[in-house]
């Protein structure tokens, strides 16, 4: 009874805590080294609920984003506000993208994974929400702000945890394609949500009545509280860093890879650089779409908003039409044709006036369809134990849409807003230099050679990557089965 006390094993110190990603990582290196765990080793099918589950987030957004854009335009009505104090509207919404993927919910998603980071982002967007009615009952165009910046907050913190699990939840060969085919039904959202504005929501209401506001959000708040509950009980896999880096490693004879630390990983860099602008300069473009049509074609705000629905729904069609093309052609190329697109239609917006122009601007919207997520994809490919952090300062990279909007609104308050598109232009050339980088840069090789991996398919030895698989899964033995 008063004897040595019993000193605990190794063993069982070790299953009294929970390792740390790096004893994970090392665990997983020095061990077994036989296969990958959690959502990056799914299968197309195994991957199918996750994905739907998440995409549910990405119309979530894609519908607040539509409603901004004609609380915009309505509130210059209602509370007599000009254009370039409209623009504070978007630098609420997307400065909040500035503050919370680089604080708490860029460590949030490494600290508890993508389940919390969902809930929490949730639960900060219903928040938002809740806070539309007190500010429309005050008619306060601060308040505005301040619950705009909230649903921004939950926003980007969803938008941290949800791009990467969608781009690495299953064969990394298909990121591209699954972020860009999810990220579709963010543009069907931003299409639904103008279209029952204009019809349901602000129907039959003078300029100046704000209370259809309250009760909209207020039913978008009751939705994502129960969303929120759905992401408690629903099972999310997880993908850990260790995971990411033995993907990568386990592709270097295709790619190329090399362990990096993070300050020496240039294409990300580049790539945040590259999504701040090309971000910006897409919310200059959708912020003002409807003012530019008016001044343009010279038709009512109505006729304007129904215009912009259409062009809305020709960004949807190109992102399912992008997803489509990344079947058979290699990301990078898609990219450098949709920018080549777009630089040569908004210059043609700028210069042409009538329909003729709004039909120009249309078209911007179609090829800026597929840009956002294949920037995305291609500036986390490789990354390995970095892809979360990664990720979240590319997320970050959105407030470019805090900043374009309102340099668009002040100029087109002086020179009108055909002239003032020059600001989105500015945007799109820096962004246009990333996929002219990633197509005649040593780049190539590890972007072309994650898309030849076999990670995640089947064979006779079982799932490729799979750690209960017959075989002990190496490189060289998949590149032999591809040749």
């Amino acid at each position: 009874m008063f004897g040595k006390r019993q000193e605990p094993t190794a063993v069982e110190v070790h299953d009294q805590r929970h390792p740390s990603n790096a004893e994970a990582m090392a665990n997983r290196k020095n061990v077994t080294n036989t296969g990958l765990t959690g959502a990056s080793a799914l299968t197309v099918r195994q991957s199918i609920f996750p994905i739907t589950l998440v995409t549910i987030l990405f119309f979530l957004w894609g519908f607040a984003y539509g409603l901004l854009d004609v609380l915009n335009a309505k509130f210059q009505t209602s509370l007599g506000i000009t254009a370039a104090m409209a623009g504070g509207l978007q630098g609420s919404y997307f400065g909040a993208y500035f503050i919370g993927p680089l604080t708490y919910s860029g460590w949030i998603v490494r600290r508890f994974g993508y389940r919390w980071t969902f809930i929490t982002g949730l639960c900060i967007y219903g928040v938002g929400a809740l806070m539309f009615w007190p500010s429309a009952v005050y008619r306060s165009f601060p308040g505005f702000c301040g619950s705009l910046f909230i649903v921004g907050s939950g926003l980007s913190t969803l938008e941290t945890s949800a791009n990467p699990f969608i781009a690495t939840c299953g064969p990394p060969r298909l990121s591209e394609f699954r972020l860009e085919l999810s990220q579709s039904f963010q543009a069907i959202g931003s299409v639904v949500a103008p279209l029952l504005a204009s019809r349901v929501f602000f129907a039959n209401t003078t300029d100046g009545d704000l209370t259809k506001v309250q009760w909209t959000y207020l039913g978008i708040a009751a939705f994502v509280f129960l969303l929120a509950i759905v992401f408690f009980f629903a099972p999310i896999p997880e993908v850990t860093d260790a995971d990411m880096e033995l993907q990568a490693e386990q592709t270097t004879e295709l790619t190329g890879y090399t362990e990096k630390p993070l300050k020496k990983q240039y294409k990300l860099f580049f790539g945040v650089a590259a999504q701040f602008c090309y971000v910006g300069a897409q919310v200059g473009v959708a912020a003002n779409f409807i003012s530019y049509t008016v001044e343009s074609a010279g038709v009512t705000h109505a006729v304007a908003s129904d215009r912009f629905a259409i062009a809305q729904g020709l960004f949807a069609i190109g992102r399912f039409a992008a997803a489509g093309a990344m079947m058979y052609f290699k990301p990078r190329k898609v990219l450098m044709l949709f920018m080549t697109m777009i630089m040569l239609f908004i210059c043609l917006a700028i210069g042409i006036k009538g329909e003729g122009g709004v039909a120009m601007l249309s078209l911007v919207l179609f090829f800026e369809s597929c840009i956002f997520p294949t920037i995305f994809t291609l500036s986390i490919r490789g990354l390995g134990r970095h892809t979360k952090r990664g990720s979240s300062w590319i997320v970050a990279a959105v407030s470019g849409g805090a900043l374009f909007p309102s340099l668009t609104g002040l100029l087109a308050d002086h020179k009108g807003y055909h002239i003032a598109m020059s600001v989105p232009l500015i945007g799109f050339i820096v962004a246009f230099a990333f996929p002219i980088f990633l197509n005649i840069n040593p780049w190539k090789r590890e972007l072309d050679g994650f898309r030849e991996t076999r990670i995640g398919y089947t064979d006779e030895h079982g799932t490729i990557g799979d750690p209960s698989r017959d075989d002990s899964f190496g490189t060289k033995q998949q590149v032999q089965q591809i040749a």
